[in-house]
């Protein structure tokens, strides 16, 4: 899919200035569930032909071979490093929608019949059925203790990463969506696009779908 064009216009007769290289690495995980366990995924493939859930750290190959989508819901996790000598300030982030379809009339599998942990991590959380959908910070809570709600400008450098811990959600489209990250650092400023890998990320509602959950004392799926 192509990338969306620049919000910002180019000069009369010449091209839109590049930003300068963002002085920033960041490692990005796009498949990180609930608690470690909560997460459900929409798939074109029938019960028969899905193969039991995997462990987390498994989900992104076993959601590529099934043709799988984020149903409903999509945690991403960026953790953000400078890689100059200078901080970095992190200034802002926008929620890009790039495309908006009716959801796939496919199967919901859901990766645990249920699960729970003491931990809520803070996060930026997004309506992505929202006309124009924005990163609200909300706090978290570890075991009664409070967590703060993440809030801009943040300081990052190669000795002091950042982790974006970011939850979308829709019940009325098949979004796809990536992230700009505004920063400003010693050389100047500019924007470093979020994403999977050069393409958007890809979460999709499941409204009215078969949800079928693994039973493990009969080795298949079922509703």
């Amino acid at each position: 899919m192509p990338r969306p064009p620049s919000a910002q216009a180019p000069p009369a007769g010449g091209r839109a200035p590049a930003d300068p290289a963002a002085p920033l690495r960041a490692a990005v995980r796009s498949h990180v569930w609930a608690a470690g366990c909560d997460h459900a995924y929409l798939s074109p493939r029938e019960p028969a032909a899905v193969p039991p859930p995997p462990v987390e750290a498994d989900a992104a190959a076993w959601a590529r071979d099934r043709q799988a989508v984020h149903a409903g819901s999509q945690i991403v996790e960026v953790t953000l490093h400078g890689t100059g000598e200078g901080a970095v300030v992190l200034q802002g982030m926008e929620v890009r929608v790039a495309a908006r379809r009716t959801p796939p009339a496919w199967n919901v599998y859901q990766m645990s019949q249920g699960c729970g942990g003491g931990l809520t991590p803070a996060t930026f959380a997004v309506n992505l059925d929202a006309p124009r959908p924005l990163a609200r910070p909300v706090a978290g809570n570890d075991a009664g203790e409070a967590i703060p709600a993440p809030a801009f400008p943040m300081r990052v450098s190669a000795a002091e990463p950042v982790v974006l811990r970011v939850e979308t959600a829709t019940t009325g489209c098949d979004c796809d969506w990536y992230l700009d990250l505004r920063w400003t650092g010693p050389a100047g400023s500019g924007t470093l696009r979020l994403d999977d890998g050069g393409s958007p990320w890809r979460t999709s509602a499941h409204p009215n779908r078969p949800v079928y959950g693994f039973a493990t004392e009969r080795s298949r799926w079922s509703r």
